[in-house]
């Protein structure tokens, strides 16, 4: 564990040794301006922004910060867009940059290697990451297939009918049965749940397809994440940092954000109202944020609005990382407490009006021109504020972040292989389940109905060679030659049984995503 200490004066040139003072015990330490500059724990859960240009130091900074949770016991989420923070599992090696940085803020690097655990959604560099199709619910499918308003609502009545019928939906197979299915019986579904055109159910399709070719299939299915394994503690107290290989995920952008929101959605709906402990039960470090808002509609903004907002009562701080300062919504900026600004390049009017809008948002400090400091500040210095300890924030400083003491930069393959193999949750993923679902339960069905029509159809042939009258119908629906009274029973029973089945059984509860939440 490296030694938190930092200067009360920032040095200045190399060969000037700052003196050190140690930070408070019950801080993540960021780095030095002219004292430590820290991140309380016990507020840690009030999220966080780290912006900065390409090139700035935001992946160091946000490697520095994992290790310091990691440090202090709090378990770590980080997606690796670039594959750099995977060396977060391998000890740290002396390098010109890191002992001149550590010289000039007076601190003392302890390098070591961190308890990680990798995952991969297709499961190549790490242990497979996977949800069914029901706990990722109609929402967050329709905005990751890009469904129009008529399409999201065939998807929504998909989804009713599968509750209201008790069919698994874990993989895509299972939803495509299902739409299927649903555009064969839609004459009769229509009246109950509303418009079902074949024109919907054939784009939804071409969408899933789309989503199949980019890798979904890999995704959806089980054995489904189970979010205690992302709030692991290693043997020696330590938090465990699970690293998301995220590279081939951002090939497809929409799928690494919708992914990503799942998650915290996962999060927000299984864990438990916690107030504001000690110190956070998960920091969750959301990379490359802006895919989350951008095309976002309306309605999803306000969803992941009262996540963001209502997580850290979840003993949960969400920590958005992205270049711009304006990638964030103000309705979800205003809630991001503890902020990390790196250097910021003003080439066109609206890189210009990004500086002006990341200066707003700092608490002013006389001492700094904060506009003008953001565009000078050098590779691994940030402007910085956090909360104090009455959760109001700190006045901007300029600061040297400090150096980490895990490797910068990748593993080799083989090196993550070998921390694959001994993760704690090597056995509890890797193998995929495929249990019966509603893919299974369709198929049946559509067998038992085409040897019924068989059947049927037989017997009627038989009938007209020897005269005599069928016994059997044909099984497409069997309503159209019903008399008024007939169809207006069967009509009502199939309205009223199952309202009075969902009353007497437990309700499907859908949590703020529409996501079905787990028992």
């Amino acid at each position: 564990m490296a030694r938190r200490k930092v200067a009360p004066k920032k040095a200045t040139k190399k060969d000037d040794v700052a003196e050190a003072v140690t930070a408070p015990a019950e801080s993540v330490y960021i780095g030095q301006s002219d004292k430590a500059e820290f991140i309380l724990l016990r507020l840690a859960n009030r999220h966080g922004l780290i912006t900065g240009a390409t090139g700035t130091g935001k992946t160091v900074t946000l490697q520095g910060l994992a290790e310091s949770f990691s440090d202090q016991g709090v378990p770590v989420f980080c997606a690796d867009v670039k594959g750099d923070l995977s060396g977060l599992a391998e000890k740290g090696v002396a390098k010109g940059w890191i002992e001149d940085r550590a010289k000039l803020i007076g601190y003392e690097v302890d390098f070591a290697a961190y308890p990680v655990i990798f995952w991969d959604v297709f499961g190549k560099k790490g242990h497979p990451i996977r949800a069914t199709i029901t706990e990722l619910g109609p929402l967050l499918l329709s905005r990751l297939m890009e469904l129009s308003e008529a399409q999201e609502g065939v998807l929504n009545i998909a989804f009713k009918i599968a509750d209201d019928e008790k069919l698994l939906l874990l993989d895509l197979k299972d939803l495509q049965s299902l739409l299927m299915n649903l555009a064969e019986r839609a004459d009769d579904l229509t009246t109950k749940y509303g418009n079902i055109t074949e024109a919907s159910v054939g784009s939804i399709q071409r969408s899933l397809l789309i989503l199949e070719q980019q890798g979904a299939e890999d995704f959806f299915g089980e054995p489904a994440l189970e979010v205690k394994d992302l709030m692991r503690t290693a043997r020696d107290g330590r938090g465990y940092i699970s690293v998301l290989a995220a590279d081939q995920l951002m090939q497809s952008p929409r799928l690494y954000a919708t992914f990503l929101l799942f998650l915290l959605s996962e999060l927000f709906e299984e864990l438990p109202e916690v107030g504001d402990p000690d110190k956070p039960k998960l920091v969750f470090f959301f990379d490359e944020a802006h895919l989350l808002f951008r095309d976002s509609p309306k309605a999803l903004l306000r969803k992941i609005e009262q996540v963001v907002r209502l997580i850290r009562s979840k003993g949960v701080g969400v920590y958005f990382v992205t270049q711009n300062p304006l990638d964030v919504p103000d309705s979800v900026s205003a809630q991001l407490g503890n902020r990390v600004q790196h250097a910021l390049r003003a080439f066109t009017p609206a890189e210009q009006k990004a500086i002006k809008a990341a200066a707003e948002t700092f608490r002013a400090n006389p001492d700094i021109d904060t506009k003008t400091a953001i565009m000078e500040l050098g590779i691994g210095e940030a402007l910085i504020s956090t909360l104090d300890r009455k959760g109001q924030p700190t006045i901007v400083e300029r600061t040297l972040i400090k150096p980490p003491s895990s490797r910068p930069g990748p593993l080799t393959a083989a090196e993550r292989k070998t921390i694959v193999k001994e993760s704690p949750v090597a056995s509890e993923y890797d193998q995929r389940l495929d249990r019966k679902s509603a893919f299974e339960i369709l198929q049946k069905r559509t067998a038992e109905r085409v040897k019924a029509e068989a059947e049927a159809e037989a017997e009627e042939a038989e009938a007209k060679a020897t005269g005599k009258k069928t016994t059997k119908k044909k099984s497409s629906g069997g309503s159209r030659g019903d008399s008024f009274w007939t169809a207006l029973g069967k009509s009502f029973v199939r309205s009223v049984v199952p309202m009075i089945t969902r009353v007497a059984e437990d309700a499907i509860k859908r949590g703020t995503l529409g996501g079905v939440r787990r028992r």
